[in-house]
């Protein structure tokens, strides 16, 4: 990875951690879902003392959370929240993960039945740079909420926030907060955000 590329993910990271931190509670339990090198939840078990758990596919990632002291494992997202009770959890991040998942709002309802509180993060599909290169160059640009080109990038589910916004107000889901930034991931965005916003972060609860 490219310094320019580091550096754009070291602050990615630090605005979910900022978003994240705010809303979890000192001491409260929290689930990652594709949890990665398990950067988030240690991050939280310094900040906030949670007691943490993550779960990711990529089994050298999942190495290097349980190295950093996260109670990881390596597997399939349903088949681990398939084995919890209800509300075994205060909170469950989805962090950029949802996108990825073939089974997307199963993912999503079981989260809600197993936590209280569910954060889920995603790139803002509908971002007006990236309507507009698709409507006058019929290809998809790069730019700082796509980085990278279609050949280079892992398989997507394209999701707006007027898109989740739809799918929780058709299934009962409640919206609690609603963090967006701009394309640059550093200044808040306030002013319809399903157009202006690059990123966006859902709380959401049953």
């Amino acid at each position: 990875m490219s310094d320019e590329k580091f550096e754009k993910s070291r602050t990615k990271r630090k605005i979910e951690l900022d978003a994240i931190s705010a809303w979890v509670g000192r001491g409260e339990s929290v689930l990652d879902l594709g949890c990665g090198r398990g950067i988030l939840l240690s991050e939280l078990m310094r900040l906030k003392e949670v007691y943490a758990v993550g779960v990711d596919l990529d089994f050298e990632k999942i190495t290097r959370a349980i190295r950093r002291g996260v109670n990881a494992y390596h597997g399939d997202i349903m088949e681990l929240l398939s084995s919890f009770d209800d509300k075994s959890f205060d909170w469950i991040v989805c962090s950029r993960t949802l996108p990825e998942l073939e089974n997307a709002s199963e993912v999503v309802f079981e989260s809600l039945r197993v936590a209280r509180h569910v954060a889920v993060g995603f790139v803002n599909h509908a971002y007006w740079r990236n309507r507009l290169a698709v409507l006058f160059t019929g290809d998809r640009i790069v730019n700082e909420v796509f980085p990278e080109y279609w050949e280079a990038s892992r398989p997507v589910n394209p999701i707006s926030v007027k898109s989740f916004k739809n799918f929780c107000r058709k299934n009962d889901i409640k919206i609690n907060r609603l963090h967006c930034l701009r394309a640059d991931w550093r200044t808040p965005c306030r002013f319809m955000p399903n157009l202006m916003s690059g990123y966006a972060i859902f709380e959401i609860s049953k």
